[in-house]
């Protein structure tokens, strides 16, 4: 085997106390494949043991204590058939408290002799006014243990699998001090130009990385994790800033250079409203991308009813008036209708063809649309993900947007990409579900940003109530009088992934229970569920739509995409059981009319403190990106919609919910290097380029698949 050219590349198994079988644990059990991977797993917390407890002082049952002292006794006891625990009286010489193990007790009573020093640490437990401690860690007195506890004390995550082979936390740890010992801070190379150090008065990563694992106070673990902490996410930003200026400067696009006659057309004949500012800048700057000749991408934030689909929809005018077709890809069938609707509806008269491609085209009608679309008889095509088939193929595709796009995989819509001839299309990908910007920086780093972040006029603020059981009968009074107004209602269940059967439980008694109150021929009610067929889905929603039915009963799937400006009530059952997001998204589903509009949650007495901080959320605000920011917050970065698929955020030790000040500093140390030195090549950048040539799978461009 040849030698590896840095002490860190070397094979775990060849670290003193590893070897093959342990080796093979680590690989499978945490990752840990080299020297490199085993100082890069840190420790997730710390234990301050550089104090001692004295066991005559004042300790409540459960509290850590750790004592130094002598063991005066050590008896195997049996128990019930071959159970033994083993107890070991311990003094500090101010009082005693017993030692009890009923695991590994051979090894144990092999290493703890009557008589020795040893240092005891665990959670105190009383019982009939005598203390124990069960299963303490327990370590010999010598000068080695005791300038140990200058330190703070690592706890490293772990396995049952390694636990059940003594590979424990302290096992870990022991392991991390035998490689820790054998380096020198130069030993770990780092990426970050000295000059950028030396500004930003960094320690180096090296420094960072040993002392993390054994800081001696408070204050060092705070500077060496803020250090390691840059280096990921200025790394983070690296690859989503250079991939940007990548694409821009190599990959071409098609120059819609022309403002035309159906653009023109559409936008002082059939466009019955003003444009909000939001949307007008938002439109701008669209234009001016799509008309340099680079291509387009760029994703569209707008918070539920601000008027994307209008602004998406002059994008594909500018398109055809250019000569190029226009796709437009939504995630579920429903919202991809509507918006095959909407736009057939607004474009009447202007000699613009539009088809409706989803899994449920088929036969004849699906060949013919596939034919003209191949023949460029057709302008937009509106669909689900059964635009990304194979036998879809396009004249000349100029524009491809994706709505709700969180809901695709990455190599879903990198298949858009396929479907153009010369020139990639441009790309507008669209969300109503509102990004913190924090995580705009991260997520969609190389992409551009439009934000519209303005209403339409007119538009009164929905007001949310936070109600119970046992105002039942309140609310079904209120929405009496809301149909007894003309209004229509939404009532929707939570959907329980792991049981679509009580979903449909839990629709079907609500549904009884509804009936019960809104009883017929005098109220109509329509049922809509993920299980049923396309076509009865859609019959029972364009009997709400058309103001049949005064009471829509759904799971969540209106979540997006349903638009009837006449429903002005939103009742959301069990609203403990949503996200902060889905429930921002369900209630945009009303006010989208000049009535007043109101949400109303129900929920059980009982809430778990984050529960209630999201019903709180949702009275207190009906801004989209407030509730995102709360949303990162209780989730964390890793459980909101569509990131973890990114691959994006792996990140050890950074958090982008508390650590925006780091994660801004080293984004705009990224812009600043780039802006200089936009190939790397610059001497002291050196270090920088080297590591990207060596790194070139990650810095994969993201903008293609976003």
């Amino acid at each position: 085997m040849s030698k590896p050219n840095n002490i860190l590349d070397s094979s775990i198994e060849f670290l003193k106390g590893v070897g093959p079988v342990r080796a093979e644990l680590l690989k499978k059990e945490l990752g840990l494949h080299t020297f490199r991977d085993l100082l890069l797993h840190f420790p997730f917390r710390y234990i301050d043991k550089t104090s001692f407890n004295k066991t005559t002082e004042p300790a409540a049952d459960g509290d850590m204590v750790q004592y130094m002292g002598k063991i005066t006794d050590i008896e195997t006891i049996d128990g019930k058939g071959s159970q033994k625990r083993l107890s070991a009286e311990f003094s500090d010489g101010y009082g005693s408290v017993e030692l009890v193990w009923f695991q590994r007790i051979n090894w144990i009573e092999e290493y703890l002799e009557e008589g020795l020093e040893y240092i005891v640490y665990g959670r105190l437990k009383k019982y009939g006014g005598k203390k124990s401690i069960v299963h303490p860690e327990v370590e010999k007195v010598t000068q080695d243990s005791l300038q140990k506890l200058t330190t703070l004390f690592p706890v490293y995550s772990t396995t049952e699998k390694l636990n059940a082979r003594n590979l424990h936390s302290r096992a870990i740890s022991n392991l991390t001090r035998t490689l820790t010992e054998q380096l020198k801070p130069g030993d770990i190379p780092d990426f970050i130009p000295d000059y950028l150090m030396e500004k930003l008065r960094l320690r180096s990563f090296g420094e960072a990385v040993l002392t993390i694992h054994y800081p001696k106070n408070e204050a060092e673990r705070i500077q060496a994790e803020n250090r390691i902490k840059f280096n990921e996410l200025f790394l983070l930003q690296l690859r989503l800033l250079y991939n940007r200026q990548l694409r821009k400067r190599k990959i071409r696009g098609i120059a819609f250079e022309q403002i035309g006659q159906k653009f023109n057309d559409f936008f002082h004949k059939k466009l019955q409203f003003e444009l909000t500012e939001a949307q007008k800048r938002v439109v701008k700057e669209l234009r001016r991308d799509m008309g340099s000749g680079i291509q387009m991408n760029r994703l569209l934030q707008g918070d539920v009813g601000s008027g994307k689909t209008i602004v998406a929809l002059l994008c594909m005018l500018i398109a055809i008036d250019n000569g190029c077709q226009a796709c437009l890809m939504a995630p579920t069938e429903i919202l991809a209708y509507q918006h095959f609707q909407s736009i057939t509806k607004m474009t009447d008269g202007l000699g613009i063809q539009v088809g409706f491609l989803t899994g449920s085209v088929k036969g004849k009608v699906r060949k013919e649309l596939l034919f003209a679309l191949e023949q460029g008889n057709i302008h937009i095509l509106v669909g689900t993900h059964a635009l990304l088939e194979k036998p879809v193929k396009y004249a000349r595709l100029g524009l491809a947007i994706t709505d709700e796009q969180h809901r695709f995989g990455v190599q879903q819509r990198a298949r858009l990409w396929t479907k153009a001839m010369e020139h990639p299309p441009h790309i507008l990908v669209m969300t109503a579900t509102p990004i913190p910007r924090t995580l705009s920086m991260t997520l969609y780093g190389d992409l551009d940003v439009s934000v519209i972040d303005e209403l339409p006029p007119g538009r009164k603020s929905i007001r949310t109530i936070h109600s119970f059981e046992s105002k039942r009968p309140k609310l079904t009074e209120f929405l009496r009088t809301e149909i007894g107004r003309g209004r229509q209602v939404y009532v929707v269940y939570p959907l329980i992934e792991e049981s679509e059967t009580l979903d449909l439980k839990n629709l079907q008694d609500g549904y009884e229970q509804i009936l019960h109150h809104f009883p017929r021929p005098d109220y109509q009610i329509s049922v809509v569920h993920g299980r049923m067929k396309p076509q009865d889905k859609e019959f029972e929603m364009n009997r709400f739509k058309k103001g049949i039915t005064h009471i829509l009963v759904s799971t969540t799937v209106i979540e997006v995409g349903v638009d009837v400006p006449n429903a002005s009530v939103m009742v959301i059952e069990n609203a403990e059981r949503f996200g902060l997001s889905q429930l921002h998204q369900l209630r945009g589903r009303v006010g989208r009319g000049a009535e007043q509009s109101y949400c109303i949650l129900m929920s059980g007495n009982k809430l778990s403190n984050e529960a209630r901080e999201r019903i709180q959320t949702m009275v207190r605000t009906n801004n989209g990106f407030e509730i995102a920011e709360v949303d990162l917050k209780l989730r964390g970065p890793g459980d909101i919609e569509g990131i973890r698929q990114s691959g994006m955020l792996d990140l050890k030790m950074a958090n982008l919910v508390t650590d925006t000040q780091i994660l801004q500093t080293s984004r705009q140390a990224c812009m600043a290097i780039l802006e200089e030195d936009p190939e790397l090549n610059l001497l002291k950048n050196k270090r920088l380029k080297a590591y990207l040539e060596k790194n070139k799978h990650l810095f994969l461009s993201w903008g293609r698949i976003s």
